[in-house]
């Protein structure tokens, strides 16, 4: 299989780093608890998941990585599963799972030494890369599925502005955002998070 060298770092040299992954994750939590109590079973934005099963895949998109890092492997995913609370969770059991989730991976990254590096993903190709991407790549997922749970549930989210432009900066030169890739292309003229949702191909949130 292709293994993909990291390419160069990006020119701003913007970094989205374990300060702001704990930022988003008490953003999407904010807003994950303003609608604790209405109907998770419903579907998350244009998603065919239920808002619970999107919740859960959003817990496993930040501890994942985690696991891939810790693992330094270089030639595909670890060969074993990651735990998460599962669809069938209460919304206070997929926030404290999201809580935790955040936690293991800022603390694999902030204990990683700077030569670790481990596979990130396999799609477009398997690509190797260093620790300072395993946490925006997490917050990307995050974010992005939180934005659909919102969708589904009805409640506002949009996360500070600041995370956005960080957040674009640092993730503008990968793959999925090239013409041949799952999602994209980016641009960089707009607002960040509204160029994150379009790109991804999601549309803001009307206000309530």
């Amino acid at each position: 299989m292709l293994l993909v060298p990291a390419p160069a770092p990006h020119a701003t040299s913007v970094t989205f780093s374990c300060e702001d992954l704990h930022r988003l994750t008490e953003e999407v939590v904010a807003a994950w608890r303003s609608g604790a109590g209405l109907d998770w079973s419903v579907r998350a934005g244009t998603l065919e998941w239920s808002c619970a099963r999107t919740a859960d895949h959003a817990i496993d998109t930040v501890l994942a990585p985690a696991f891939f890092l810790a693992s330094r492997k270089r030639d595909g995913y670890p060969d074993y599963g990651v735990s998460t609370p599962g669809e069938g969770a209460r919304p206070e059991t997929l926030i404290e799972g999201l809580v935790t989730a955040s936690e293991i991976l800022t603390a694999v990254v902030a204990a990683a030494p700077p030569e670790a590096r481990a596979v990130i993903w396999r799609r477009p190709q398997l690509e190797v890369r260093g620790r300072e991407d395993f946490v925006p790549r997490a917050a990307l997922e995050l974010s992005l599925h939180a934005h659909d749970i919102c969708a589904g549930l009805g409640v506002a989210f949009a996360p500070s502005a600041d995370l956005c432009e960080r957040l674009r900066e640092h993730t503008a030169s990968w793959p999925m955002w090239d013409p041949g890739g799952p999602w994209g292309p980016l641009t960089m003229a707009g607002e960040p998070w509204a160029d994150l949702l379009s790109a991804s191909g999601r549309r803001p949130l009307r206000p309530s």
